[in-house]
């Protein structure tokens, strides 16, 4: 047991916190059996042994930045878990037809109430853009309005959303371009709400995986599902927007990306959060697209995630009195330790946010890209 806290002590010394020190992002430790644990079992023992209770941090976001700027997580890996996810995610194809409901039931099917709490008025469950933004509010708004300029859309146009969530994007665009809107979901809450907050529109929602897409249409856009996609799919995935995209529409791709070409997927937030998830890398994309597509533009902001990740927090943690009764302390804990170490992940530019225009054969004259 020693040697495991000395180990640990190290590592942490290296990055400047202290185990029961009185800095927010130190560590209070409640368990010598934490160190033995985060050692053998990596990123999965970390954050089960937070939901234990454990340890505790005043400031979760500030330690895991710390952790992740300094690449503890790439330096100090735990080979046997590292080499499950790698060979698991390998071997085989997790995000098939037959699994592409889970991630809707185990994550997005929580509980309408949950998100409604958490999230900004339209309910958009994806990085805000807050360049001219002051609050939630605003930056989910002007991130709409940004993919509706970068897509320029015309009024009566047709728009496939696909992964539509909640139906903001379909909401938003049909009222502020008068588009028309199909947008498809894995998830069922997300659909029968995505149903009722566009009566009146014209909107489509429908609840089917994006591989039986059959129609055509002016443009396409996708916003914070590619995450769920998985790198055996990446291929099939553009061939299906390519089939779905008119010849002089335009394809808008906005996900989270990884900066490193291997299997991105962090075993704690595979296993509790986004089961079946893997952050595609700049080589993944360029691969899936080659041939389909001329990369129009490609806009980074993944500095905003950050941001939105701790308004979100501040909503939930304002929220969590009318939540408890619902949802149970185990569950409090784990949602702050995903919010806030994703903060993290983003503030230390560790995972990156990236907005991808693309179109079938290139703009004629070039695209003038859009900020």
């Amino acid at each position: 047991m020693p040697f495991f806290k000395e180990k640990v002590q190290t590592i942490l010394n290296g990055i400047g916190v202290e185990i029961g020190g009185p800095k927010p992002s130190d560590i209070q430790v409640h368990t010598e059996k934490l160190y033995a644990r985060v050692l053998l079992r990596g990123s999965i023992g970390l954050g089960e042994a937070y939901v234990d209770k454990w340890w505790d941090c005043q400031s979760l976001d500030q330690f895991f930045t710390k952790l992740l700027s300094h690449g503890v997580h790439r330096i100090h890996r735990v080979p046997g878990t590292d080499i499950f996810h790698f060979l698991y995610n390998t071997v085989f194809n997790r995000q098939s037809v037959a699994r592409s409901f889970e991630v809707g039931e185990r994550h997005y099917d929580l509980g309408n109430d949950l998100y409604r709490a958490m999230l900004d008025k339209r309910m958009v469950y994806s990085c805000g853009y807050w360049k001219d933004a002051r609050t939630l509010d605003e930056a989910q708004e002007a991130k709409l309005d940004l993919i509706c300029r970068k897509l320029r859309l015309k009024a009566g146009q047709h728009v496939l959303d696909i992964g539509c969530g909640w139906g903001s994007f379909a909401k938003f665009a049909a009222e502020k371009y008068e588009v028309k809107v199909t947008g498809v979901t894995i998830s069922k809450e997300q659909a029968v709400l995505a149903k009722e907050l566009t009566a009146g529109l014209p909107v489509e929602i429908l609840l089917q995986d994006y591989r039986t897409l059959k129609e055509q249409f002016d443009h396409v856009v996708s916003i914070g599902m590619f995450e769920h996609v998985g790198h055996k799919n990446y291929r099939t995935f553009m061939k299906v927007v390519n089939k779905c995209l008119k010849k002089d529409g335009l394809f808008l791709l906005h996900t989270i990306g990884g900066n490193f070409s291997g299997i991105n997927v962090d075993p704690w937030i595979d296993k509790y959060i986004f089961p079946n998830g893997i952050l595609p890398a700049l080589k993944h994309i360029s691969s899936a697209v080659e041939g389909l597509f001329v990369m129009e533009d490609w806009h980074n902001f993944g500095a905003d995630y950050d941001k939105t990740l701790m308004a979100w927090h501040t909503n939930f943690e304002r929220a969590w009195p009318q939540l408890r009764g619902k949802y149970s302390e185990r569950f409090k804990r784990m949602w702050d330790y995903y919010l806030l170490s994703c903060a993290a992940s983003f503030r230390s530019r560790d995972n990156q946010l990236w907005q991808i225009v693309l179109s079938k054969k290139g703009i004629p004259g070039g695209y003038q890209a859009v900020r």
